[in-house]
């Protein structure tokens, strides 16, 4: 059943009637009786209650309708008080008003083939109801109250779903005719039920214990009571009601008299006018036979020279026509042969079509659920990847905290095993087993122990975790610019957010990849060193982390290469390391980047314009004298592009004067952009759907950091853009 439907209007038949009775119920003289029966009517109209009780009408008939419900809005059930018949067989009632017991005068209720699923309590107080008729409902059960029905003489409960009466029907004394549904009854049993109205009382009274007494007793009573009360109600405005009454029958009757005379003048006048015409039409008629007498001799003999003409052309068409009948079957043989070859190569072109179709539909299919794979696959990785970014950040975060502990761990193992080899040698009833066991579980810790160390001095490794990590703050403190901008309504501001946050993503999206890339790497030089390892060498980890230990730092070496240290101090400050071989290689000193200029700078090799402003700027305030020095004009626009956004810099913080370098430059290693410096913000953010935790999670690819974690698996599109969401990354505040 639909949830909206369009209510059918009802047809111009039908609404013509609807006003015709209605109008002629209100007539002087009509009778007691309102019948708006086959109007397709969805509801009572308003005017037929308040006719009802204006007129005091005793019959209403509303059969063969569209009802719904018998009350409309704003009417009251006590406007029928009047009513002594209620007709609503055929219409779609699913109930009946609760305060009908209010209908105090009604004897005849007939609510057959309706959709009623059950009859209110108040049904009970009709003490003058005598004929109920629910046949053809969908009633289950009914009411305790139908007890109180101490004048009812007939009931039909046939086509509905009830298998058990109430015991409160035996006291309905005056009950003569009783009809239902015997085969489907469970209580009383259907053997009861089929023998009659007589037995099913019967028992009913044995089951509460109650003498049976046959209901011409108490028939009697209800008659009397009934003739009593319509005398009462008679000769209380019998003589008011007589005298109007005779008055409009004289009215009525002088009316009549009138129009009486009228139509008999009438008639005697249309009778001349018919003797006139008749007479008129004889003569006509005379005239007209005559002429057709005439014209009837001269036709036929026009007819007989025409039929000799005639005779000859049929003899010569008739010749004609064996002629072309003969060419015509020839053709027609032809036709027919043609006609069957055509079909069969539209039958084979059918059945290729068909396979066409079907090959077509296949395949896609297949695409579909190629697509949809695919699309399965992704997610499967995308969820594999970020469950691999947070556990490598666990176990980072892990490592640095546990690298003091792990070196210790790895003097004492090594203290360890010199004391259990010694042990050994001075011990033979050590079972073998496992001393080798013990022995491979030691290489194992070292090489973890080695493979934690070689991660954390890699500088390519720990470049792109700082990149990430400066991203990170960098999309969570634009992101928390965007939304206090988005209040204040700056449009311009807004363009320029969403253009810096967008390169961040991108950026970001980079360096994660960066980063497994690294990690792979780094997986595969441990594999083949493992591989270069010897079966018989001990403590080869061991050795392994001991060299990385006694490796000498890179500022180390670019100073024994004749760079000063306080310019490798601000390549380092500047995570700039991968430029140190640069420097030495062409012996650049404090006095010779003095007189250099960006472009100079540019021609060694220095690319990124942060770190080439950052050494020009420490030159000259190494050197004051020449704080003067004029930059020439393209450098400068240069250097103002990239300081100034297009907002206000004590809002937005420049993401192009300071530039953080790219990673050390290795074989394999791709050279990108590099990651904007973080800028210090207020606190952390809070989760833009529960308002309660701080921002956790960083969307891809729009860059948004505006929701918890919490909270950031449930969503599919970002809160703040709207657009989809590919990819979450976690953030963790240090």
């Amino acid at each position: 059943m639909p949830l909206f439907f369009r209510k059918r209007k009802p047809s111009e038949d039908s609404q013509k009637r609807l006003e015709y009775q209605l109008c002629r119920s209100k007539e002087a003289g009509a009778d007691d009786i309102l019948d708006i029966s086959a109007c397709e009517v969805s509801e009572v109209p308003s005017s037929a209650f308040s006719i009802c009780k204006v007129l005091q009408k005793k019959v209403l008939i509303l059969h063969n309708n569209e009802l719904r419900s018998l009350l409309p809005k704003g009417c009251d059930i006590r406007t029928l008080a009047t009513l002594k018949v209620l007709d609503l067989h055929e219409n779609k009632l699913t109930s009946l008003p609760e305060d009908i017991g209010k209908m105090a005068s009604l004897q005849i209720l007939n609510v057959e083939k309706n959709r009623l699923k059950d009859l209110p309590q108040s049904i009970g107080d009709l003490r003058l109801l005598q004929t109920l008729n629910l046949k053809g409902n969908c009633l289950s059960e009914l009411p305790s109250s139908i007890g109180s029905l101490s004048s009812l003489r007939t009931l039909d409960l046939s086509d509905n779903n009830i298998v058990q009466l109430p015991k409160a029907l035996v006291y309905i004394r005056t009950l003569e005719s009783f009809t239902l549904d015997a085969d489907m009854m469970s209580y009383p049993p259907a053997a009861v039920c089929t023998d009659g109205t007589e037995s099913i009382q019967r028992f009913l009274c044995t089951e509460l214990g109650e003498e049976y007494c046959p209901p011409s007793q108490y028939l009697l009573p209800v008659l009397e009571n009934e003739c009593g009360k319509q005398n009462s109600d008679c000769l209380d405005g019998l003589e008011e009601a007589w005298q109007n009454k005779f008055s409009d029958y004289e009215k009525r009757k002088e009316q009549k008299q009138q129009a009486k005379l009228a139509f008999e003048w009438h008639l005697e006048e249309k009778k001349k006018e018919h003797t006139q015409l008749i007479l008129m039409n004889t003569s006509r008629k005379e005239n007209i036979l005559h002429s057709v007498r005439q014209e009837q001799e001269r036709l036929e003999l026009g007819v007989s020279q025409q039929q000799r003409a005639q005779e000859a052309e049929r003899l010569l068409v008739l010749e004609k026509v064996r002629q072309a009948e003969d060419s015509i079957s020839s053709r027609i043989s032809n036709m027919l042969m043609d006609k069957i070859r055509q079909k069969k190569t539209a039958e084979f072109l059918q059945a290729m079509e068909e396979d066409r179709i079907r090959m077509e539909h296949l395949t896609a299919i297949t695409q579909e659920e190629a697509i949809s794979l695919k699309k399965k696959e992704v997610a499967v990785a995308m969820q594999k990847m970020l469950s691999d970014g947070c556990a490598m950040d666990l176990l980072q975060e892990a490592s640095d905290f546990r690298r003091e502990n792990l070196v210790s761990e790895a003097y004492r193992s090594m203290e360890n095993m010199d004391r259990k080899f010694d042990k050994m040698l001075s011990l033979q009833v050590l079972d073998k087993s496992k001393a080798i066991a013990h022995i491979l579980q030691e290489e194992e810790m070292q090489k973890a122990a080695f493979q934690a160390l070689q991660l954390q001095k890699d500088a390519v490794h720990g470049y792109i975790r700082n990149q990430i990590k400066r991203i990170e703050s960098e999309l969570m403190q634009l992101t928390r610019l965007e939304i206090k901008r988005r209040n204040l309504d700056a449009e311009n501001l807004q363009e320029v957010l969403v253009e810096q946050r967008t390169a961040l993503s991108d950026l970001l999206q980079q360096l994660l990849k960066q980063r497994d890339q690294r990690e792979q790497e780094l997986r595969q030089v441990l594999a083949e060193m493992e591989l270069k390892s010897e079966s018989n060498q001990q403590n080869y980890w061991m050795i392994q982390y001991q060299r990385l230990l006694d490796a000498k730092p890179l500022s180390l070496r670019m100073q024994e290469a004749g760079l000063e240290k306080e310019l490798v101090n601000l390549i380092c400050k500047l995570s700039a390391q991968h430029y140190l071989p640069i420097l030495a290689h062409h012996r650049l000193t404090t006095e010779a980047l003095y007189h250099m200029t960006s472009s100079d700078l540019k021609k060694i090799g220095i690319n990124e314009i942060g770190i080439q402003n950052a050494l020009l700027n420490w030159a000259l305030e190494r050197y004051p004298e020449g704080a003067f020095k004029v930059v020439p004009q393209d450098e400068e626009a240069e250097v103002a592009s990239t300081a100034m956004s297009p907002c206000s810099p004590q809002v937005l913080p420049s993401t192009s004067t300071f530039q953080i370098p790219s990673p050390p430059l290795t074989p394999g290693t791709p050279v990108t952009p590099s990651a904007p410096s973080p800028v210090e913000g207020p606190g952390s953010s809070e989760c833009v759907v529960c308002m309660e935790t701080g921002s956790q999670v960083i969307f891809l690819p729009c860059g948004h950091v505006c929701c918890c974690q919490f909270c950031s698996g449930a969503l599919q599109n970002c809160p703040l853009c709207r657009s989809n969401i590919s990819q979450h990354v976690r953030l963790y505040h240090s």
